[in-house]
């Protein structure tokens, strides 16, 4: 350990968190009902006790709720971590224990012993040598090259869903063997990714989270269990042992995508900790000050559980809403990031009784903080205790995850009944949702699958899910899937079949990318990755999971299917309007007629799989032909203005290459009726 000076000072209350200043660091945590706080200094991460321990007296050390330090000749590299000792009465909401060693909340570095131990934390009893532990780092020194965001519009974004490890981790990924797995990984393959035409990708958590935070036997693969808000996840990084690693090499990635365009957006978790219910461990925000960081149940030893993972922070109280604050202020500001999805974002929206507020202060707190101005704002508008706010999610910045597209799209090209007159609000941002909010088209992420659930080629190939290989007897995971697999359950050599399926998967693709909204893909989905029927592969850190990089080659089709409708996206006009025109708005600019196979004669009825419109907007000029019907159907085709000619651009009926066209590439239709084969999308334009 650094030589320390001679004595520690009082220091100050702000800023929380560990503080390099010229002559040493200054310590800052919040506990409000602390008896005596612990600072404690380790040699090596694997220690079994502290090299030394300062005593923190609440007569010099502390500042109303704040407990402060100021230690001279501490400098970068220096382990440390805390003990709080308070009262432990769960029925009064406290579960202070003096053994425990805890992560600092505002800690922005975060060391994991070779022999962690989850368990450990929950036993009684020291755990110093299986602790987690913090960090001191210097955040100041890395040297950024003058990046600069894309800053792109939302109607110029489109979103690439994936995992950090899980891209390039598959030996066949061909990225450098200590790269594969980690954000120098992913650097490798920013080629694949522009591309693909993506402008945005959206990582899932890379929160420092508990990997143990899973069933016996099992890790935590997809990260929903923050450690820490402030920390890159350490696994994610080549250079591991290395105290800065994740943190430089994670600005070398974010800088490294900026420079090809493209920004990052974070999955982040600000609902739930990996400290769960009241039989989990005491990592750090339980062991400062339970009552105010998470919601207790009126027997307050228990916890309020409307994240289904087990706790639920308490977004109503105003320490909170500061931790979540400077958290985002810090991935902006530091870590250069350009926005976030929020998972479970509907918790935010409610207060310590669970009811839901129309003004929460949690979520005005962020749309209005000036550092967060530029950033993208995205919510998942549900929990898991029942609230579904799609349409209804306060605020004016935020846009939505649109489970309304997913679930109606999915429904649709399965061939349900009663589906078809809820398919156009789809196609056009759905204005029976967003409309009333007089907000742009922008406001709807456009989505058919993501993490949580099937892939895209699972979505065709399973009617059920298959989740035996999760430990749980198939029982997680959802059971309302919309899923149809196209005649066989699982892998199949019917030619029929597997065409059928490569059909619905290019379907669903076209429907995203030529809705209004943004789209959003999973990651594979552009090649039909597959988990095997998995619909919750959360603990799924292998082959199941990861991006098979045989499958770009194996499904050139599709991915080339995907590059050409991005091209489609990049290609329309400048959509400035979206800044300042509603959707409504829009609507009133456009021409839409609805038709069925007769022209002006549109079939909404429940037995109704099929259906046509022609749009004709500021924004762009189609007409959308889709078939989810068993056979194939003939659909006249209105006359272009002026008698010009309509052009093919999309018939997923048709063998690759003819399934979609480039631009200048486009044939001609006659005015005449149009042959839609069975299950099949078609999009015609005019020659641009």
């Amino acid at each position: 350990m650094n030589e320390i000076v001679s004595y520690a000072r009082p220091g100050k209350s702000y800023p929380l968190g560990a503080t390099l200043e010229p002559n040493g660091v200054n310590f800052s945590v919040y506990s409000k009902s602390a008896r005596r706080i612990e600072l404690l200094f380790y040699d090596h991460v694997d220690d079994a006790r502290p090299a030394r321990a300062i005593q923190l007296d609440p007569r010099t050390h502390r500042t109303a709720y704040y407990w402060h330090v100021f230690v001279p000749g501490i400098r970068t590299g220096q382990i440390y971590a805390y003990r709080v000792h308070g009262p432990f009465a769960p029925h009064l909401g406290h579960r202070f224990d003096g053994t425990k060693v805890l992560l600092d909340p505002y800690g922005t570095c975060v060391l994991l012993p070779r022999h962690y131990d989850r368990a450990a934390a929950c036993r009684p009893g020291p755990n110093d040598a299986y602790a987690a532990k913090n960090v001191v780092v210097d955040l100041g020194t890395y040297d950024w090259e003058n990046d600069e965001p894309p800053k792109h519009s939302f109607a110029r974004t489109i979103i690439y869903e994936m995992h950090v490890a899980g891209f390039t981790a598959n030996i066949n990924s061909c990225v450098a063997g200590e790269h594969r797995g980690t954000y120098a990984g992913l650097i490798e393959k920013i080629p694949y990714l522009t591309a693909l035409g993506i402008t945005a990708v959206e990582l899932l958590p890379i929160f420092q989270f508990d990997a143990d935070d899973a069933p016996v036997g099992r890790k935590n693969y997809w990260g929903y269990a923050p450690m820490n808000l402030f920390t890159p996840h350490r696994a994610y990084a080549s250079n591991a042992a290395d105290p800065m690693g994740p943190l430089n090499e994670f600005r070398d990635m974010v800088k490294a995508l900026h420079r090809a365009g493209i920004e990052v957006l974070l999955d982040v978790v600000y609902n739930h900790t990996a400290e769960g219910n009241e039989s989990g461990p005491c990592l750090s925000f339980r062991g400062f000050e339970n009552g105010t960081y998470y919601v207790l149940e009126r027997d307050r030893s228990r916890y309020a559980n409307w994240s289904g993972t087990g706790n639920t922070l308490n977004a109503s109280d105003a320490v909170v809403q500061r931790l979540i604050s400077d958290s985002l202020r810090f991935w902006v500001e530091h870590m250069h990031v350009d926005g976030f999805r929020f998972d479970l974002a509907s918790i935010l929206t409610r207060d310590v009784n669970g009811h839901v507020t129309h003004y929460p202060p949690a979520l005005w707190s962020i749309e209005s903080n000036p550092v967060l101005a530029r950033t993208k704002l995205i919510a998942e508008p549900w929990d898991a205790g029942g609230v579904y706010q799609v349409g209804n999610f306060p605020g004016d910045r935020w846009a939505e995850w649109n489970g309304r597209f997913r679930d109606d799209v999915r429904a649709f090209m399965k061939g349900e009944r009663d589906t078809a007159a809820r398919l156009p609000a789809r196609l056009l941002a759905s204005p029976d949702v967003y409309e009333h909010e007089e907000r742009e088209a922008e406001q709807s992420i456009n989505f058919v699958t993501c993490h949580d659930g099937f892939t895209l080629n699972d979505l065709v190939s399973y009617n059920e899910k298959h989740n035996e290989s999760n430990g749980e007897n198939n029982r997680d995971g959802s059971d309302d899937n919309h899923s149809w697999n196209c005649g066989v359950e699982g892998p199949t050599d019917d030619l029929q079949i597997e065409a059928l399926r490569h059909r619905q998967v290019k379907n669903f693709l076209a429907l995203t990318f030529i809705s209004m909204g943004v789209p959003m893909l999973l990651m594979g989905d552009e090649v039909r990755r597959t988990q095997e029927g998995n619909n919750n592969a959360y603990s799924q850190n292998n082959p199941t999971s990861w991006f098979d990089w045989s499958l770009v080659d194996r499904h050139a089709d599709i991915l080339r299917f995907v590059q050409q409708l991005a091209t489609w996206r990049h290609q329309l006009p400048d959509s400035d309007h979206t800044w300042t025109t509603t959707l409504a708005e829009l609507l009133r600019q456009s021409r839409i007629d609805w038709h069925g196979v007769r022209l002006n004669e549109p079939d909404f009825g429940p037995d109704s799989h099929s259906i046509s419109v022609t749009i004709q907007s500021p924004i762009i000029h189609l007409h959308i032909i889709v078939n989810a019907f068993w056979s194939e159907l003939a659909f006249e085709l209105p006359a272009r203005p002026l008698g010009s000619p309509w052009h093919l651009f999309i018939d997923t009926g048709l063998p690759s290459p003819l399934d979609i066209f480039a631009p200048g590439d486009r044939p001609i239709l006659e005015t005449r009726p149009y042959t839609a084969v069975a299950r099949s999308v078609i999009v015609l334009t005019h020659q641009e």
